[in-house]
């Protein structure tokens, strides 16, 4: 028996009143998350920022700028999607999340997702990627190759901050987003057609060394 959605309203304020881990004494606001509750995408990054966490919203700062931009390129704004990120209060210094911090704060995003129900997750950087792929493989080996996860149609990608210390991985995520907004636009023409056989060969099997494995199966449906 599948569980009930969650309202997101109910979700936020579950997060908002969260105290479940250290990292909210140090918050300024919670980052819940942002976009179409409806969304066919649901982009997931790995933490708020200095910028998110004044203003409680995710991807506001030189990375959210040139994520607008990347959503342009997959013929999306940030209207389409619902954004959100692995934790929702900002580790001090923009340090790396901890396996603590990711345990406590990952079940919101679950229900977040079995609320929204996306076809399309995409994973912005490592972190995100291991954690909804379930693997250990590193996003320079899965960026731009399409995984599954349950149910779930998962597409990793940089995340758009690499690209400010790295401008070589500039070519790399405007060409992942493009081949996101192919994606998305075969599945619309698809979904026009008479029901036909599914294709297979569109979607990875089994993402590299089993990472297709857990998302679905950590009680998110």
């Amino acid at each position: 028996m599948h569980k009930p959605h969650i309202p997101l309203d109910q979700i936020k304020a579950e997060v908002d009143s969260c105290h479940r881990c250290p990292l909210c004494e140090g918050r300024t606001q919670t980052v819940f998350g942002a976009g179409n509750p409806n969304a066919r995408v649901l982009i997931v990054g790995e933490a708020p920022g200095k910028n998110e966490d004044l203003q409680g919203v995710p991807f506001v700062g030189a990375a959210g700028k040139y994520l607008d931009e990347l959503l342009g390129v997959a013929g999306l704004k940030r209207e389409d999607v619902f954004i959100a990120n692995v934790l929702k209060c900002r580790p001090p210094g923009n340090r790396d999340p901890r396996i603590e911090e990711i345990e406590c704060c990952t079940p919101y995003l679950r229900e977040q997702t079995r609320t929204i129900d996306p076809e399309y997750i995409v994973t912005l950087g490592n972190f995100a990627t291991k954690f909804i792929l379930k693997t250990e493989v590193g996003i320079t080996r899965l960026h731009g190759k399409l995984q599954q996860a349950g149910k779930f149609k998962v597409f990793p990608i940089f995340h758009p901050a690499a690209a400010l210390y790295d401008g070589s991985k500039r070519v790399a995520l405007e060409d992942d987003f493009t081949t996101l907004g192919e994606l998305l636009r075969a599945g619309r023409e698809q979904d026009a057609q008479p029901a036909a056989s599914s294709t297979p060969d569109a979607v990875s099997a089994t993402a590299e060394e089993g990472a297709h494995r857990g998302f679905e199966q950590e009680s998110l449906l």
